[in-house]
């Protein structure tokens, strides 16, 4: 079997690249030229661990090409990916307006029998037009509509540990509807992924539009349990207990488990944000409503300010002279992605109250610069006040106070003695709970966490004149 992928941006590039390794010859196809480009001459345009060894590899050993020619990536494949985005609309819905240009395009060039694969996040129903798109284009041609089938096969990759993801998969969700081309479309899926379910079965085979509904489902109950810890946390910090020990406590329990019960300042990145917002609006086209959803999303966006909340409570609302440093940029580790990332907003906040701003991220720093330019429509006096700095280190120099808003591993041991000497104040807020309140407190450093802190924080002074 021949694999193309239609869509060269994360998803895609993850796959194809994937895929390759496995052993079959893949295309992967973008109608940005600039981009196909950059990738034929080894160059990739998102950081992703381990991506780019394994493009260059592949490339190497013809395994894996790159082309933005339609023609000659529907031909080529047995299987034809769709691996393109689909962003937010205005009313939160999911824009399927690349999805089905690809699916247009598949039909235009379609000459032998192909089975489509949608693999990018979509909403229920979303088969149906691919497959009513690629009618469309045969119908104009004059072909007989009936030499393609239309599965879903949703991924379920984590940015930052993308390809262990996909060659490591707990599951492997496949959605195939009866029809006449039901057992051939079983059986080259089957085929495709026949690597991963040689020792454990891991495919879960069901119906189209339940595999569609499923990776909504899993992001919104993902999200929740996130938003979850920090209501709890948030009510931790009123009542003065501590949010880890709380989060120790309820995953022990076999029925709740540790992972995602960290609280912070909020989520972000390509696909919670947007994939709850899509499931409120699919459920809302059906007269339906999704209470817990809705409320996940709202606290989210809401925990995004915590952290400045914070430190106006110990500054005061005017932060004008006020030097805050940030590390932490993406919205995760190992990703330069600033999709609803929480230091946007953050920094805007600050910047708006009157703050200088340092802030470093290893990888994202250019990205969440464009960003929030963009976020605060090109404001020259306010983005005047902030700076990128070269490392870690030098974000803190007379700084009255350090944000931690992503977890990136170099900043989890940080010289804390180093810390205190360059800061004008020694105060750290600490979105991701990466540090140990007590400890920081016998160095003399303050410490708000998201759901815990020491009590130097009571008394904090800042009569110190603000920089000028």
């Amino acid at each position: 079997m021949r694999v193309t992928v239609m869509g060269s941006g994360y998803v895609g590039l993850v796959t194809g690249a994937c895929l390759s390794d496995l052993g079959f010859k893949v295309v992967c196809m973008d109608k940005d030229e600039d981009k196909i480009r950059a990738l034929q001459e080894g160059h990739v345009p998102i950081y992703e661990p381990g991506l780019q060894d394994l493009l260059g590899r592949n490339r190497a050993d013809g395994r894996i090409r790159f082309t933005s020619d339609a023609s000659d990536a529907v031909a080529h494949g047995d299987v034809l990916f769709i691996a393109v985005g689909t962003p937010p609309a205005e009313d939160g819905s999911a824009d399927l307006g690349h999805v089905l240009s690809v699916a247009s395009s598949i039909g235009r060039h379609l000459k032998s029998f192909k089975l489509v694969v949608n693999k990018s996040t979509v909403p229920v129903g979303t088969a149906d037009k691919v497959r009513a798109a690629i009618t469309h284009e045969l119908q104009q041609r004059g072909m007989v509509p009936d030499g393609f089938d239309v599965v879903s096969n949703p991924e379920f990759l984590k940015e930052g540990a993308a390809i262990d993801d996909f060659m490591r998969p707990d599951r492997i969700v496949v959605g195939v509807d009866a029809g006449p081309h039901h057992a051939r479309s079983q059986r080259m899926m089957g085929d495709l992924y026949a690597s991963f379910n040689r020792h454990h079965a891991r495919t879960v085979w069901m119906d189209v539009r339940s595999a569609e509904l499923t990776k909504y489902a899993a992001n919104a109950m993902l999200a929740a349990r996130i938003s979850f810890m920090n209501e709890m946390a948030n009510l931790a910090d009123a009542l003065g207990a501590d949010v880890d020990h709380i989060r120790r406590g309820i995953g022990a329990d076999s029925r709740i488990g540790y992972s995602f019960l960290y609280a912070g300042c909020g989520y972000g990145g390509s696909c919670f944000p947007k994939d709850t917002q899509a499931l409120l609006s699919t459920a809302q086209a059906h007269g339906h409503s999704m209470a817990v959803v809705g409320a996940t999303e709202q606290v989210n966006e809401r925990q995004k300010t915590i952290l400045v909340e914070r430190l106006t409570e110990r500054m005061g609302a005017d932060l004008s002279g006020r030097k805050i440093a940030v590390w932490g940029l993406a919205f995760k580790p190992n990703t330069d992605d600033i999709r609803e990332a929480p230091s946007r907003v953050v920094i805007a906040q600050l910047l708006r109250r009157g703050a200088q701003v340092c802030a470093f991220d290893p990888v994202a720093g250019q990205q969440a610069l464009q960003a929030i330019a963009q976020d605060l429509a090109h404001d020259t006096q306010l983005l005047s006040r902030l700076h990128l700095a070269e490392s870690d280190m030098d974000a803190l120099a007379s700084a009255d106070a350090l944000m931690v808003l992503t977890e990136w591993k170099i900043f989890h041991n940080p010289d804390f003695e180093a810390i205190k000497s360059c800061m004008r104040v020694p105060y750290i807020l600490d979105g991701r709970n990466l540090y140990n309140p007590q400890a920081l407190a016998e160095m003399g450093i303050a410490y708000q966490g998201v759901g815990r802190r020491n009590d130097l924080v009571q008394s904090l002074n800042f009569d110190l004149a603000p920089l000028g």
